[in-house]
């Protein structure tokens, strides 16, 4: 089994499905694919991945503001965060985290935000599926002040490996999306290389990042099969093995997917 854990299913193309998401999630199953982490961003879709993560049993979520969506009024609201948390199928706070590449200028806003994230995760043990961009000091800054028991995963990873491997050293997981495959992300793969299987996750970030040879394309849950393939081969260790392993890991960041 190979679990997808961080998509976007309520942003997907349904259109080569007839506007199925059932269908979607078929098409993934039939491949392998047994669970789906279906990642919050903003308040707005807080009810929408939760009522997903209800309507489907393999389909767990997590809630939270993404730092690019700062517009949103709750960012800052702990206790509005700490009631959507309050959510059996709820299973992680985020995505959270720190994002300069595109909105450098608030800075002190997105830092503000992903306080109040680290401060729920404190008093509730939920991990934390972190989104971090040209923000590396600040990101480890905030993490070894938290100093989170059961701290979380960087998901999408791109930054280089002295960056992974102080989150390792904080307890914090990697986890790896199609940007592996893309063609220039040979420092990338090196770090892919080198993160410890028992701190590996994999994930589609669907319907984005896409990877080859469906790089272009609407991206969805099924094709983490060709991350967990490429990232098998890339490590030179058997597919069984990576899917147990990164299976294995997800339930153990996340013990609630196991109810």
């Amino acid at each position: 089994m190979l679990i997808d854990s961080h998509c976007h299913l309520d942003r997907l193309d349904l259109t080569p499905y007839n506007g199925s998401l059932d269908a979607l999630l078929d098409a993934a199953r039939s491949r392998g694919v047994g669970k789906f982490l279906c990642i919050g961003v903003d308040a707005d879709n807080a009810a929408t991945v939760q009522e997903l993560a209800e309507r489907y049993a393999d389909v767990f979520c997590s809630v939270g503001i993404h730092p690019l969506d700062l517009k949103d009024g709750n960012a800052t609201d702990l206790n509005w965060l700490l009631k959507a948390l309050d959510h059996p199928r709820t299973v992680a706070i985020g995505e959270t985290g720190l994002d300069y590449h595109y909105e450098p200028e608030l800075a002190e806003q997105q830092k503000a935000s992903f306080a109040i994230h680290l401060q729920a995760a404190q008093q509730t043990g939920k991990p934390v599926v972190i989104h971090t961009r040209a923000a590396r000091q600040d990101t480890l800054d905030m993490l070894r002040e938290a100093d989170l028991a059961n701290a979380g995963v960087l998901h999408c990873f791109t930054e280089d490996w002295d960056m992974a491997r102080a989150a390792l050293d904080m307890g914090y997981y990697i986890s790896l999306s199609g940007i592996v495959t893309f063609r220039n992300a040979d420092a990338l793969r090196e770090v892919a290389r080198q993160v410890p299987a028992d701190r590996l996750l994999v994930e589609t970030d669907s319907p984005y990042l896409a990877p080859i040879p469906h790089r272009g394309k609407p991206n969805e849950p099924q094709f983490v099969c060709e991350v967990a393939a490429f990232l098998a081969n890339l490590r030179g260790e058997s597919l069984e093995r990576l899917q147990q392993q990164t299976t294995d890991n997800f339930h153990r960041l996340f013990p609630l997917s196991q109810t």
